[in-house]
């Protein structure tokens, strides 16, 4: 199983071959010249659904605390405890020259390993971006570190991908919690991060948190009585029209100009046309 899990394309290419092996066989079931290759039937069969079965398992408490182990060993100082529902690192503490040369040496399974940490990631980021399209630029270093490590198979590069993937991980983890350290909801906070202007004040940036407040909390209150809004042009104009206006009477003016105000009204629109078309989250229909 670890040798196809080698790149994405190795463990297609498995998982295709494979389907084609288990119905060639079926069709062959009463032929006696095909039950000497039941055994390699039977081998392949057990590789493809252990393939299946970690595809298809919700739980990761198991693989987070595996990964924990590895990553404990090259803390500088206390580690943290087992966290099943996230991967808990503060990357401050973390030797990553001895992580690495963890995972090198005390890793027999390497590219499962990898795939294992993968489906945590990637878990983390399908919640994060459901509730915040603003954090697309973790999905994006995600992607890059998946398509080095495809186009690369040496030993180098797999032990790279794990460290890189642990500090992906971990920078998930500090931005899940980004909500609290500002005082807002994970909806406000992703309402605050469409608002949000480079270069702005701190008094400002307080008043968008307001503004990001007020504008969740309206929006909840004309959404409760607009059953499948999405499916109407008069209410997703109501809608869109609400919006404008209340950031026309939230958003400071400076540092925002009148165009800047219509672009960030359109922002917010689509993100929760998206969130209510998909059945998301509080602002779902």
């Amino acid at each position: 199983m670890d040798a196809v899990c080698n790149s994405d394309e190795t463990r297609r290419r498995f998982e295709i071959m494979a389907r084609q092996v288990f119905i060639r066989f079926k069709a062959l079931l009463m032929e006696p010249s095909a039950l000497v290759y039941s055994e390699r039937h039977d081998n392949i069969e057990a590789i493809y659904k252990k393939l299946q079965e970690k595809r298809d398992t919700a739980d990761v408490t198991e693989v987070l605390k595996e990964l924990h182990r590895i990553v404990n060993e090259a803390i500088r100082a206390a580690a943290p405890g087992d966290d099943a529902e996230g991967l808990t690192v503060d990357l401050r503490q973390i030797d990553f020259a001895k992580l690495r040369n963890e995972f090198a040496n005390k890793v027999r399974r390497k590219h499962a390993a990898l795939q294992d940490i993968r489906e945590v990631v990637e878990k983390k980021l399908a919640q994060m971006l459901a509730h915040n399209p603003m954090r697309m630029d973790y999905y994006k270093k995600y992607q890059e570190i998946i398509a080095d490590y495809n186009r690369e198979k040496d030993r180098a590069t797999v032990e790279a991908t794990f460290v890189q993937l642990v500090t992906l991980a971990a920078g998930l983890d500090a931005e899940q919690m980004r909500a609290v350290q500002e005082g807002l909801s994970d909806d406000e906070l992703a309402l605050f991060d469409l608002l949000f202007k480079d270069a702005i004040s701190k008094s400002d940036r307080e008043r968008l948190k307001q503004a990001s407040k007020a504008l969740l909390a309206s929006l909840l209150e004309l959404l409760r009585s607009m059953h499948d809004w999405t499916q109407s042009t008069t209410t997703q104009a109501e809608v869109k029209v609400f919006i404008l206006d209340q950031l026309w009477q939230s958003l400071p003016r400076p540092p925002f100009t009148e165009q800047e105000a219509e672009e960030v009204a359109t922002r917010v629109y689509d993100y929760v046309w998206q969130r209510s078309a998909s059945g998301t989250g509080l602002l779902a229909a």
